[in-house]
């Protein structure tokens, strides 16, 4: 068991109570605090008493759908960085998307492997709370401090998830040079955790946003049939 998983939270919000069980069995064998509820009200409430870590969620609850959650604990400032994995049965490409656009970090779908599901726990864990030796990445006027995980962009605060924060942090490290799809997702993801390449579009998008919210200029170049890079515009 370590040390990580000893202290992370998992609240697990999922109405079927069989496989809400298997979740929590597997998610405490990990090592990790485990509480879980079949409402989704009740987990917004459970949410507020005490933040955790990862959040669990069913796209499909009786009371407020995952979707919903997710985007309001998005909207608000001090639940937005919880990393958040949505479970669900749907299957179409269409309804990952939506899910990833919603908020959600990741995206598993039923049936699935208990050991997958501990896997992308730990993935997220390591996304959201980076170990490293230095203490702040810098490139043009945005700037990363890796001791607070805080970003500023032109002396500005940016709020980003804990994907976003991650890519960032790859790009920062490695500024101009391109990265395809496949390279992002060993990198940000993990060489072990089975991921679609459309997921990096999604979660690019939203770093753009967050980067340019305030019209500052798309730091973010796309080269066609290549993948992206972290560099300042020609002109």
């Amino acid at each position: 068991m370590s040390m990580q998983n000893s202290k992370a939270s998992v609240l697990i919000v999922e109405d079927e109570p069989d496989i809400s069980e298997v979740i929590r069995y597997n998610l405490s064998r990990a090592g990790y605090r485990v509480r879980n509820t079949l409402d989704g009200e009740e987990g917004l409430i459970m949410i507020k008493e005490e933040k955790p870590d990862v959040l669990i969620l069913d796209w499909m609850l009786p009371s407020v759908s995952g979707l919903e959650i997710c985007r309001a604990l998005r909207r608000q400032k001090d639940t937005r960085d919880i990393g958040i994995i949505m479970l669900t049965a749907r299957g179409e490409e269409l309804d990952r998307v939506q899910g990833l656009e919603s908020g959600a970090d990741d995206y598993i779908s039923k049936p699935f492997s208990p050991a997958e599901l501990v896997a992308r726990v730990a993935s997220v864990l390591r996304r959201s709370k980076p170990v490293t030796s230095q203490e702040a990445l810098m490139y043009a006027d945005i700037e990363m401090d890796l001791t607070t995980f805080r970003v500023k962009r032109s002396g500005r605060y940016i709020s980003l998830g804990p994907t976003e924060y991650r890519l960032l942090r790859h790009f920062l490290e490695n500024p101009k040079r391109v990265y395809s799809r496949e390279q992002l997702l060993d990198a940000v993801w993990g060489p072990d955790i089975v991921v679609e390449a459309r997921t990096v579009d999604v979660h690019i998008r939203r770093l753009r946003k967050a980067l340019n919210s305030e019209n500052g200029a798309d730091l973010i170049r796309t080269v066609r049939s290549a993948g992206y890079a972290l560099e300042k515009p020609l002109s």
